[in-house]
């Protein structure tokens, strides 16, 4: 099972782009974020065409996450627990039905800028709703996922100019130290189960020639249960998509499952 995660950055703006991804890279399942669409708006039925099905949980404008799927989903559920009041779309889980079950959770974590502030506040609160959620999904010995944009840097080796970084809600201590307490509950990042070392990153600023420059950091993982872990069979990520003609800020990172 091949399953790639993808902050399209707004489904008006990318959807030749993201049609041409799909068509030619072919997953079983794209986890998205960053849809920017309400449910009614988004392209469903053209996605459809293409052989996936499609579920949402959308936001007018901003945010909006997204499961497109070539294999059956199950027990499909949007909004991370912890908060009735957050309306924000970031969050939505599925069970995929392959030969093994496997829960996929969605993700799109708060950027969290200017910090300190009350955005920051907003991402402190939803990472420690995350690392609830994560630790009913270790409790429930769950064959499990949690995947998308983290806007969390987790080491100075997934940035370019880790100094640039350092006053950032992507990178400061406090946000990386709640990232590594999610990871330290026993899950594991599958880029880092593969490869090690500096150089290798997801995301680059449309300003001041980042792409060219490869001015990147890397914002988007995969973290796997130890179920989940057993059947990793690879991860990489699909930086050369950042180079063709308009591109997300984001490209693809993918996991390869024996399920």
């Amino acid at each position: 099972m091949r399953i790639a995660t993808f902050n399209i950055n707004g489904i008006k703006a990318r959807i030749g782009a993201l049609s041409d991804w799909l068509a030619e890279s072919a997953p079983d399942v794209a986890i998205l974020q960053e849809i920017k669409s309400v449910n009614e708006n988004f392209p469903t039925e053209h996605f459809e065409d293409m052989g996936y099905s499609v579920h949402l949980h959308g936001q007018k404008s901003f945010n909006g996450v997204a499961i497109l799927s070539k294999l059956p989903l199950e027990d499909v559920t949007t909004g991370l627990p912890g908060d009735n009041e957050d309306e924000q779309a970031r969050w939505i889980e599925a069970t995929v039905i392959g030969e093994k079950p496997i829960k996929l959770c969605g993700l799109y974590l708060p950027n969290g800028n200017p910090a300190p502030g009350p955005k920051y506040d907003y991402k402190m609160a939803w990472m420690e709703r995350l690392h609830a959620r994560a630790e009913q999904l270790l409790q429930d010995e769950e064959t499990a996922l949690m995947c998308g944009d983290y806007n969390i840097i987790p080491q100075d080796e997934d940035a370019a100019r880790p100094d640039a970084w350092r006053e950032d809600a992507l990178g400061l201590p406090a946000s990386r130290d709640a990232y590594r307490r999610i990871l330290n509950l026993g899950f594991t990042e599958a880029f880092r189960a593969r490869t090690q070392g500096g150089g290798h990153y997801s995301f680059w600023d449309y300003q001041a020639g980042a792409w060219n420059r490869n001015d990147g950091i890397r914002i988007d993982h995969f973290l796997l249960t130890p179920q989940c872990a057993d059947l990793l069979a690879n991860c990489w990520i699909e930086s050369e998509l950042r180079g063709r003609e308009k591109p997300s800020d984001h490209v693809p990172v993918w996991i390869e499952l024996a399920a």
